[in-house]
Protein backbone atom coordinates (compact mmCIF):
# COMPACT_ATOMS: atom_id res chain seq x y z
CA UNK A 1 0.00 0.00 0.00
CA UNK A 2 1.40 3.38 -1.04
CA UNK A 3 0.03 6.90 -1.25
CA UNK A 4 0.85 8.55 -4.58
CA UNK A 5 0.74 12.02 -2.96
CA UNK A 6 3.02 11.12 -0.02
CA UNK A 7 6.55 12.55 -0.20
CA UNK A 8 7.98 9.57 1.70
CA UNK A 9 6.29 7.09 -0.63
CA UNK A 10 7.88 9.03 -3.52
CA UNK A 11 11.31 8.79 -1.82
CA UNK A 12 10.88 5.02 -1.39
CA UNK A 13 9.93 4.71 -5.08
CA UNK A 14 13.01 6.70 -6.13
CA UNK A 15 10.93 9.55 -7.57
CA UNK A 16 12.55 12.01 -5.13
CA UNK A 17 16.28 11.70 -4.40
CA UNK A 18 17.54 10.99 -0.88
CA UNK A 19 20.77 10.10 0.88
CA UNK A 20 20.02 6.46 1.64
CA UNK A 21 21.26 4.92 4.89
CA UNK A 22 19.60 1.51 4.58
CA UNK A 23 16.97 -0.36 2.62
CA UNK A 24 15.45 -3.80 3.01
CA UNK A 25 12.13 -5.36 2.09
CA UNK A 26 10.29 -3.65 4.98
CA UNK A 27 11.91 -0.25 5.60
CA UNK A 28 13.84 2.58 4.01
CA UNK A 29 16.22 4.82 5.98
CA UNK A 30 17.64 8.12 4.76
CA UNK A 31 19.27 11.30 6.06
CA UNK A 32 16.94 14.09 7.17
CA UNK A 33 16.99 17.02 4.75
CA UNK A 34 16.87 19.50 7.68
CA UNK A 35 18.94 17.82 10.42
CA UNK A 36 18.51 18.83 14.06
CA UNK A 37 21.66 17.01 15.17
CA UNK A 38 25.07 16.10 13.71
CA UNK A 39 23.62 12.65 12.91
CA UNK A 40 19.96 12.71 11.90
CA UNK A 41 18.22 10.17 9.72
CA UNK A 42 14.74 8.68 9.40
CA UNK A 43 13.56 5.09 9.32
CA UNK A 44 10.25 4.69 7.50
CA UNK A 45 8.18 1.62 6.67
CA UNK A 46 7.69 0.90 3.00
CA UNK A 47 4.05 0.28 3.83
CA UNK A 48 2.19 3.61 3.96
CA UNK A 49 0.93 3.93 7.52
CA UNK A 50 -0.10 7.55 8.23
CA UNK A 51 1.03 7.64 11.87
CA UNK A 52 1.73 5.75 15.07
CA UNK A 53 -1.98 6.20 15.85
CA UNK A 54 -2.90 3.92 12.92
CA UNK A 55 -0.78 0.96 14.02
CA UNK A 56 -2.58 -2.34 14.40
CA UNK A 57 -1.46 -5.68 15.88
CA UNK A 58 -0.30 -6.85 12.46
CA UNK A 59 2.33 -4.06 12.47
CA UNK A 60 4.10 -5.36 15.62
CA UNK A 61 6.88 -7.17 13.73
CA UNK A 62 7.47 -4.14 11.50
CA UNK A 63 7.82 -1.82 14.51
CA UNK A 64 10.08 -4.34 16.23
CA UNK A 65 12.24 -4.41 13.12
CA UNK A 66 12.47 -0.61 13.08
CA UNK A 67 13.38 -0.46 16.77
CA UNK A 68 16.07 -3.15 16.57
CA UNK A 69 17.50 -1.63 13.38
CA UNK A 70 17.83 1.84 14.96
CA UNK A 71 20.92 1.10 17.14
CA UNK A 72 22.69 -0.71 14.31
CA UNK A 73 22.16 2.17 11.88
CA UNK A 74 22.99 4.78 14.55
CA UNK A 75 26.38 3.12 15.08
CA UNK A 76 26.89 2.76 11.33
CA UNK A 77 26.23 6.49 10.86
CA UNK A 78 28.70 7.52 13.57
CA UNK A 79 26.87 7.65 16.89
CA UNK A 80 29.19 6.81 19.77
CA UNK A 81 28.41 3.65 21.76
CA UNK A 82 26.20 3.45 24.82
CA UNK A 83 26.41 4.54 27.63
CA UNK A 84 28.67 7.58 27.05
CA UNK A 85 27.45 8.05 23.49
CA UNK A 86 24.01 7.13 22.30
CA UNK A 87 21.23 8.53 20.19
CA UNK A 88 17.67 9.76 20.47
CA UNK A 89 14.60 8.28 18.79
CA UNK A 90 11.50 10.38 18.15
CA UNK A 91 8.18 9.42 16.58
CA UNK A 92 5.75 12.32 16.23
CA UNK A 93 2.09 11.45 15.78
CA UNK A 94 -0.51 13.83 14.41
CA UNK A 95 -0.38 17.54 13.80
CA UNK A 96 -0.51 18.46 17.49
CA UNK A 97 2.25 15.91 18.11
CA UNK A 98 4.53 17.68 15.63
CA UNK A 99 4.12 15.28 12.70
CA UNK A 100 4.75 17.16 9.45
CA UNK A 101 4.70 14.25 6.98
CA UNK A 102 1.80 11.88 7.49
CA UNK A 103 3.71 8.67 6.83
CA UNK A 104 4.95 6.93 9.97
CA UNK A 105 8.63 7.73 10.53
CA UNK A 106 11.20 7.44 13.28
CA UNK A 107 13.86 10.12 13.70
CA UNK A 108 17.27 8.90 14.88
CA UNK A 109 19.47 11.73 16.17
CA UNK A 110 22.91 11.61 17.70
CA UNK A 111 26.33 13.15 17.94
CA UNK A 112 27.83 15.61 20.40
CA UNK A 113 25.35 17.92 22.12
CA UNK A 114 24.00 20.57 22.32
CA UNK A 115 21.85 20.18 19.26
CA UNK A 116 19.84 22.88 17.58
CA UNK A 117 16.57 21.33 18.79
CA UNK A 118 15.31 18.37 20.72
Amino acid sequence: MIDEKCIFCKIIAGKIPSRKVHEDEHVFAFHDINPWAPIHFLIIPKLHIPSLAQLAPEHAALMGHMMTLAPKLAAQEGCNPYPEGGFRTVINSGTEGGQEVHHLHMHIMGGPRPWLRG
